[in-house]
């Protein structure tokens, strides 16, 4: 059963109801097959196609003095599923604020204001984004380029784009409306589709390993400086995926990752542990720890900070 925890939401397998959500991964009855789905295309959804049906209800977030704004919506209206933290391969969670986004939030104000981290003239990538607040919170400050990856194009129709226009809109003079456009010079994108696949439709990657392996031009930079990835290592079987997908986006040498995630997963088998120990058997990128968050809410949760060596 999900736990709500001051209006968040901790990692579950279960409906409310008791019954177990057929995962894809990291069984609890190794005798169980995984779910096999077709993935959704990957396809870039404009912010004139955010969702006019679905009811959005905006609410503040306090996240120790900064506030930002986050919607709530309803996942039963969304996708036609009820009390169903994720169903692999139709919904995986993108419509519920996980702690770890708002861990991820507070260590990169941290960095910035500890003079760790620069976004002026960045390029961001948020993956798995759901409410996208890591990436708003980039635009606001500073970043020239952010993009928002996201599994599901309805979470990103319902609820990310939402959520930008509510942190981001300008006001009329009167304020009372909103102007469309935002008050930020960043350029906001939003992207669909499954981590084995969204990099042909991402605008900054490289185009095959044997770039991945050079640097490129002073002139002509390839991908993104940062990626943003806050309770994406949850599923083992796809780990994989978003580890390769991380290499196909990054910057060379100079760009780095954002980790927030629970330390374990537990029921799942995924979590930093096992992510960074892809990581490691890799060993073209190291990894630092730079919080830790153990505050009875959840299974000890963890941002980490990842760069190629």
């Amino acid at each position: 059963m999900a736990a709500r925890q001051s209006g968040l939401d901790s990692f579950s397998l279960f409906s409310s109801s008791g019954d177990k959500i057929p995962l894809g991964f990291g069984f609890l009855d190794p005798s169980e097959k995984p779910l096999l789905l077709p993935l959704p295309a990957c396809v870039e959804v404009l912010p004139s196609e955010v969702s006019s049906s679905v009811k959005y209800a905006v609410e503040p977030v306090d996240l120790s003095g900064l506030t930002l704004l986050k919607g709530r919506v309803s996942t039963q209206e969304v996708f036609q599923l009820s009390n169903s933290d994720l169903v692999p391969g139709k919904y995986e969670g993108g419509l519920k604020l996980w702690e770890g986004s708002l861990d991820l939030v507070k260590s990169l104000k941290s960095e910035l204001q500890d003079e760790r981290l620069s976004l002026n003239g960045k390029r961001v990538l948020e993956l798995g984004c759901g409410h996208g607040l890591p990436g708003i919170w980039m635009g606001l400050e500073g970043a020239a380029v952010v993009h928002f990856q996201d599994f599901n194009a309805e979470v990103l129709r319902c609820l990310t784009i939402p959520n930008v226009n509510a942190n981001c809109l300008k006001k009329s003079p009167s304020f009372t409306t909103d102007v469309r456009e935002w008050n930020t010079d960043a350029e906001f994108r939003f992207f669909a589709g499954d981590w084995s696949e969204v990099h042909q439709i991402l605008p900054h990657t490289w185009t095959n390993e044997k770039e991945q392996n050079c640097c490129p031009s002073l002139d002509q930079p390839v991908g993104y400086d940062i990626i943003l990835m806050a309770e994406t290592v949850y599923s083992v079987s796809a780990l994989p995926h978003l580890y390769e997908l991380i290499k196909k986006c990054l910057n060379r040498p100079d760009g780095v990752v954002y980790m927030a995630a629970k330390k374990h997963y537990f029921g799942v088998g995924g979590g930093s542990r096992r992510f960074l120990s892809l990581v490691e058997k890799d060993a073209i990128m190291e990894a630092c720890l730079i919080a830790e968050v153990a505050d009875g809410s959840s299974n000890v949760r963890e941002v980490w900070k990842l760069h190629f060596k």
